[in-house]
């Protein structure tokens, strides 16, 4: 996000959309910026920054077995696109500043870690988190 001090840079893995929403409030409250004293105590929403918000199936990768990936857990392509769609709209309607890849798409994407920080960021596909 051009200009953006404080933005994030997910790419989220979804299978609901209650998924998708229960993760977008966890990204958008999720306390990983520093506040005054250096501590990861605030929030994008505190920050005020935004989100670029990046579709990648490869997350839903099987490499457990073998040496190709199986991506056979991720959601079919025409309902991963419906659910990144509807986190990218529910994101746009409550954050002021959000970009979104393009689904399907091959992209260079470019960013900057601020920090030794990268975080896998789960929710509990049941909503029990």
């Amino acid at each position: 996000m051009r200009g953006s001090s404080r933005s994030c840079a997910p790419s989220p893995a979804i299978h609901s959309e209650a998924t998708a929403d229960r993760l977008l409030e966890r990204l958008c409250n999720y306390r990983v910026f520093a506040d005054g004293a250096g501590k990861m105590n605030r929030s994008l929403v505190d920050s005020g920054g935004g989100l670029l918000l990046v579709p990648q199936f490869t997350l839903a990768a099987d490499t457990r077995k073998g040496l190709r990936p199986s991506f056979s857990s991720a959601a079919p392509p025409p309902l991963g696109e419906r659910l990144f769609a509807h986190m990218v709209a529910r994101a746009r309607a409550i954050r002021p500043e959000v970009g979104a890849g393009v689904f399907g798409a091959h992209m260079q994407v470019a960013l900057v870690n601020d920090g030794p920080v990268t975080i896998w960021l789960r929710v509990d596909p049941t909503g029990a988190d």
